[in-house]
């Protein structure tokens, strides 16, 4: 077989600066190999890098010397090293991440991302493919099409890549047989057709002995299509901007060097801008026009070298507007006719990439572009079988399961679906406590009902209800284990407050799951939402003026935390009443703890249920060293005594 020929760059030895500038002017392709365990993907890579640095030292050697330095035979040993190479980066582990490698053809530059085919690294695959414009799937022709071959086409589906290449690799080892390749394709295709993949481009290769990798091969005499190489090269890139639709541009940071300069800078997602364009900032909604178009080398000075008239997509610049109007981090400027959607509720499809499982109605910090906020995930509509696409029923979403749920946002946050703009609709979730990304969405639409349901403004506030009881809301939560004393205290408290003239309310837990949360059960998933419900409560109450004492178990942090945030700061008193596990038990008034032991009461917090033990609460009340009254006297005295700015002493 010959050796590759598709560069030719004599400009590199008869002039560098036009061999740069043709370079510089190469289009770009992004792209991914994947597929499952062992099915080639390394070596593959290894022939690309290996073939296309072989030619450039082939060029080097021409000006040196008359003879080749460098033969088929020499070849076939350098890329056995570089294979070996490649082989202990996986030995040792590193592969298990997502390896970024650059190479360059003389019509193309070329980024491809080497996925990991584990199962348990389909969060790897699915970093490589959100910025991939083509998918190169490979599949080991000795084992045909795989769940992981299937799971990664689902997966390059759903992210949005229009470009496919399914690679029957390691031909080689059936004998070059035709009729192999035939029936994997055929097999393929009808998985493809299931998911409504519209097309994709089936090559026989072997990475190894490089056959239509980047020549065609003698011994696929009865294979016509281009190699491997020539597709790259000559794909369209359908995921390519398209400067024609709609200005979008994601405010990273507010631009303020000086009190006359105020630009807002960002990288421009979609469509184009000009000066003296009209504009809309969302999600405010305000307009104004474009005064000003500002790059680096001007960014806070005077109009002149580095200003544009007119920015495209792909460009980072820093807008100013005519009008002071608010526009922060996290906003998006976009044509003023054609705005994207503004909304708190949407549906999405999730990837979940985390050991742990999805917990329904925990709060997680959603990122989309440069917007941050806090989002509640409901129980799945669904689950997808990927070898089968059925739609199952999902309580929830484990390692490396797709699924189709209902987002709510703390806040209406500004995105269009995914399949219109990854920028504004492609965004993970991050668990708030460990910081580690937990899922990738791909946002599907908007939820009707968010659109017909406003926010109605009312004319007594907050501050005359806590004004007319002469004192400021608070919410005090009480928690920790069962049969600490939560309940006794909370209630020798409320007591003192009402006889000193307050306004109080105390939720119990009990209590309150006879009536309002009569539904849920002791589940992860039903005690989330038990604190969710109890938090909105408790927050409508303090809108009143109340103050407001809730004794709950509560054993998750990061339900504590939701309702903290849903509060003014100062307003949430976190009362950890700490009562060793055996005393608790040792008291057992309501007999819950016996039962747990005798696998009577599943999911009890302390026996087969976690307690996560407060770690900044404002108070710590030790049950074990101090009386129940004592403890009532201590709360009271820190509420009356105030708590700085935040907290205006009660009257």
């Amino acid at each position: 077989m010959e050796g590759p020929a598709y560069v030719t760059d004599s400009l590199i030895a008869e002039d560098i600066d036009a061999y740069l500038a043709q370079h510089q002017h190469k289009t770009m392709l992004r792209f991914i190999t994947c597929g499952s365990v062992d099915d080639g993907k390394s070596t593959l890579i290894g022939r690309l890098l290996y073939d296309s640095k072989m030619i450039f030292e082939d060029q080097l050697a021409a000006l040196e010397t008359d003879s080749k330095r460098v033969g088929t035979q020499g070849q076939e040993i350098d890329f056995a090293l570089l294979v070996d190479g490649l082989a202990a980066e996986r030995e040792q582990g590193i592969t298990i991440d997502v390896a970024y490698r650059f190479f360059n053809t003389e019509k193309r530059k070329f980024i491809v991302a080497d996925c990991p085919g584990h199962e348990q690294y389909t969060r790897n695959m699915v970093t490589g493919a959100s910025t991939a414009d083509l998918a190169v799937i490979l599949v080991d022709a000795r084992k045909g099409v795989l769940v992981q071959t299937r799971r990664h086409t689902y997966l390059c589906h759903l992210i949005g890549i229009k470009n496919l290449v399914l690679a029957v690799n390691k031909m080689d080892l059936v004998g070059y047989d035709q009729a192999r390749f035939d029936q994997i394709v055929t097999e393929y295709a009808a998985f493809a057709k299931s998911i409504e993949v519209e097309s994709f481009t089936a090559l026989p290769i072997s990475g190894f002995k490089g056959d239509n990798v980047t020549a065609a091969s003698p011994h696929t005499p009865w294979y016509r299509g281009p190699s491997l190489i020539e597709h790259l090269e000559t794909v369209e890139v359908l995921g390519e901007v398209d400067v024609e639709q709609p200005l979008r541009l994601p405010v990273q940071w507010v631009n303020r060097p000086n009190l006359d300069f105020r630009g807002f800078a960002g990288l421009i997602a979609t469509g184009q801008v000009r000066v003296g364009d009209a504009v809309r900032v969302l999600p405010s909604g305000k307009t104004s026009t474009v005064s000003r178009i500002v790059t680096m080398p001007n960014a806070g000075g005077a109009a002149g070298e580095g200003d544009l008239e007119v920015a495209r997509a792909g460009q980072s610049v820093t807008l100013c507007l005519a009008d002071e109007i608010d526009c922060s981090r996290g906003d998006v400027i976009a044509a003023a006719d054609s705005a994207p959607q503004v909304s708190d509720q949407f549906e999405a499809a999730l990837v979940w990439l985390n050991d742990d499982a999805l917990r329904v109605g925990r709060a997680y910090w959603l990122k989309l572009g440069a917007q941050t906020v806090s989002v509640t995930v409901q129980q799945p509509k669904y689950a997808v079988n990927v070898n089968t696409m059925e739609h199952i029923a999902a309580k929830t979403l484990e390692l490396n399961a797709i699924g189709v749920v209902e987002i709510a946002t703390d806040r209406p946050i500004v995105f269009e679906p995914y399949a219109t703009s990854r920028a504004l609709g492609g965004f993970i979730l991050i668990d708030k406590l460990t910081n580690a990304t937990v899922a990738a969405g791909m946002i599907n639409f908007s939820l009707r009902r968010a659109q017909n349901v406003h926010w109605q403004a009312l004319d007594v506030s907050r501050e005359a209800h806590a004004a007319l009881k002469h004192q400021n809301p608070a919410v005090l939560w009480f928690t920790g284990l069962s049969g600490s004393g939560k309940s006794t205290i909370a209630n020798l408290v409320e007591k003192r407050l009402h006889a000193l003239g307050h306004h109080t309310f105390l939720l119990d837990g009990d209590n309150v799951r006879h009536g309002l949360n009569k539904d849920l059960g002791f589940t992860e998933a039903d005690r989330i939402e038990n604190i969710r419900r109890v938090g909105e409560v408790a927050k409508l109450m303090t809108d009143a003026g109340l103050i407001v004492l809730t004794a709950f178990i509560s054993p998750f942090r990061a339900e504590r935390e939701l309702v903290r945030a849903m509060l003014p700061e100062g307003e949430f008193v976190e009362i950890f009443v700490d009562t060793p596990l055996e005393v608790a038990e040792a008291r057992d008034v309501k007999g819950l703890y016996k039962k747990a032991r005798a696998g009577q009461l599943k999911n009890f917090t302390g026996i087969d249920s976690p307690y996560e033990v407060p770690e900044q609460p404002e108070l710590r009340i030790d049950t074990t060293a101090e009386p129940s009254e004592a403890a009532a006297e201590r709360i009271v005295d820190f509420i009356l005594g105030g708590r700085g700015d935040s907290w205006m002493p009660v009257i």
